[in-house]
């Protein structure tokens, strides 16, 4: 009896295999036909642009500079092309350095306080426009001046307007009855005087993304807030913040990397003085770099890499809380 159920089970299984054929495998050597090689070829036609970008701009430099970092350059170096391997000789060297310390933390005041008040400031205005009252496209518009003037003309004027002597920022000072501050030669004001001009400048980009970011929010969710009774504060802190929660996040991201690598406003208005005072890690780079007559390039490609691990490092920790919020 259980050879016959087996012999059953066999020919039942024979039956459904005949009825339902197993799909043919594919032949790895199989080769592609014309329609499929030219959907690859317009593929690889559209991506080689961007894979050239990439290579040229970003990967050869990066290369470069990791290669300036762990060989002894010089500027006879660059023309006999012997360089000798120092190994991690240079970073070590920068770290060693009295100037890395304020570097650093002139680096994390200037980013973090700059990102501080362009944020509040800007979100703070694109919920004041998002009204649309008379003459607010006007405003708008006049907001984006400082974005829009060359880097160059923006240090230049903040430079003039802080003058110790001649500025009408301590004109100003002096008509209310306060005293005359030395904003640009003062190592307890310097680096204040080019957080002013860096804020005043990235004001206007915070503004055009949340106010872009407040535009894409239904206005259903607003009048369901005020029909529940909640006040301005509340709709605000409770319905408009948390919404923009992801235009937030990479307002804040790309803040903060364009933030990290500021030169030219620091260059003009102090260069970096007095002393180190208002010297950050970018600062630092270009005066290893080009800022005498013996230039040290590997120490100098040294600095910058660090930057670029600190902006990939807070790049990962967005990245990694993206996720999680996507998740949720």
């Amino acid at each position: 009896m259980t050879g016959d159920k087996s012999r059953a089970g066999s020919a039942e299984r024979q039956r459904d295999g005949a009825a339902m054929p197993a799909p043919p495998r594919a032949r790895p050597g199989r080769p592609l036909r014309p329609a499929q090689l030219r959907a690859q070829a317009s593929a690889w036609g559209f991506i080689a642009p961007v894979v050239a970008y990439l290579v040229a701009f970003y990967a050869y430099p990066l290369y470069r500079n990791i290669d300036l970092s762990i060989r002894t350059y010089t500027v006879a170096s660059f023309v006999t092309g012997n360089a000798p391997y120092s190994g991690l000789a240079n970073y070590s060297r920068i770290f060693r350095s009295p100037t890395f310390s304020p570097a650093l933390v002139n680096t994390a005041v200037f980013t973090f306080v700059s990102i501080a008040f362009q944020f509040a400031i800007g979100l703070a205005l694109a919920v004041f426009f998002y009204r649309r009252f008379r003459l607010s496209s006007l405003l708008r518009a006049l907001f984006l001046i400082p974005w829009l003037l060359p880097l160059l003309v923006s240090a230049s004027t903040w430079s003039w307007m802080l003058n110790s002597d001649s500025g009408i920022v301590n004109s100003f000072l002096q008509a209310i009855g306060a005293g005359p501050v030395d904003w640009l030669t003062s190592p307890h004001w310097s680096l204040a005087a080019v957080l002013i001009a860096n804020v005043w400048i990235g004001i206007p980009f915070n503004l055009v993304i949340m106010y872009s970011g407040l535009q894409s929010i239904s206005t259903d969710v607003f009048e369901a807030a005020a029909i529940d009774g909640a006040n301005g504060w509340q709709r605000f802190w409770r319905v408009t913040f948390p919404l923009l929660r992801p235009v937030s996040a990479i307002t804040l991201l790309l803040g903060f990397i364009y933030t990290l690598k500021v030169f030219d406003i620091i260059w003009i208005m102090t260069r970096g003085g007095p002393a180190t005072s208002s010297t950050t890690l970018a600062i630092w780079s270009y005066q290893l770099g080009f800022g005498s007559l013996l230039p040290d390039f590997s120490s100098a490609s040294a600095v910058g890499n660090v930057l670029i691990i600190i902006a990939v490092f807070f790049a990962l920790i967005y990245i990694r809380a993206r996720h999680r919020l996507e998740a949720t």
